[in-house]
């Protein structure tokens, strides 16, 4: 019996560059949940960006963000992920220093930027619509680190070995979409939080779906039985997954309406 159904945002159930949902979802996770299905938002994204693009259902879902450094449920934060300051500073310090490269600091409720050019806040605040808070020293902020993040608008290709290479035995170093690219604490992501969840709730992986579409996904597509790659998805979160799909939402109308549970090739 499926018991929780998470979905990455980005690329996934935001597709082609749209910034809002299509308004049946609302409908399709009201449904899952009077079937006892919980649904789940797992992203990068932080968690007033998700509570705003889950406005009408806010509190029927739980929240994975900031790529598995923070969960919430029901209002209540279940875990909260935090890197070293030091190590955070050591990271913020090479991204300042380094062209064409943005820093993103994440806080619980809010992220910090220190904009080297204009069209990084426009791109926060009127693209991506993060609760956004502007500093003068990005390094003088106190709040706890959870997620640093580059940004760049290249594409963040250009540049991922390089984080890789400088700071992957320190942190878990993935990209994030075509620009941006998460440096979080060892052991941080998608997947351990999911397992989380599934403890806390009693929930068996078996008893679990998933969709995604980038590596961010990995780790959360693999701690459950159901694992839908997108189409669009990169080639080896294709190759982890049972399944395929063009659209999260045909998926979870079938599971709705025909009980159909990892059979819609769609």
């Amino acid at each position: 019996m499926l018991k929780m159904i998470a979905s990455d945002l980005d690329g996934t159930l935001l597709q082609d560059g749209k910034r809002d949902l299509e308004p049946e979802m609302w409908e399709l996770v009201h449904r899952l949940t009077q079937m006892g299905i919980l649904f789940v938002a797992a992203s990068g994204r932080q968690i007033p960006n998700l509570e705003r693009l889950f406005a009408p259902v806010r509190g029927e879902i739980a929240y994975i963000a900031e790529n598995g450094c923070l969960s919430q449920y029901k209002n209540k934060i279940l875990h909260k992920d935090i890197l070293p300051r030091e190590l955070g500073q050591e990271i913020m310090h090479t991204i300042w220093n380094k062209d064409n490269a943005e820093i993103l600091l994440s806080g619980e409720r809010t992220c910090y930027i220190q904009p080297k050019s204009p069209a990084y806040y426009y791109h926060m605040v009127n693209v991506v619509k993060n609760h956004v808070t502007v500093v003068d020293d990005i390094f003088a902020v106190e709040e706890e680190y959870m997620k640093i993040s580059v940004y760049d608008e290249r594409g963040i290709a250009q540049s991922e070995d390089y984080w890789k290479e400088t700071f992957g035995s320190k942190v878990t170093v993935v990209t994030s979409g075509n620009v941006w690219l998460d440096m979080t604490p060892v052991g941080a992501n998608k997947g351990s939080a999911i397992k989380r969840l599934q403890r806390q709730l009693g929930i068996r992986p078996e008893e679990c779906m998933a969709f995604g579409d980038h590596y961010n996904d990995v780790e959360m597509l693999q701690a459950v039985k159901y694992s839908y790659a997108m189409t669009n998805a990169q080639e080896g979160v294709r190759q982890i997954c049972r399944y395929s799909a063009e659209r999260v939402e045909p998926v979870l109308k079938k599971i709705i309406e025909k009980g159909e549970i990892g059979r819609a090739h769609v």
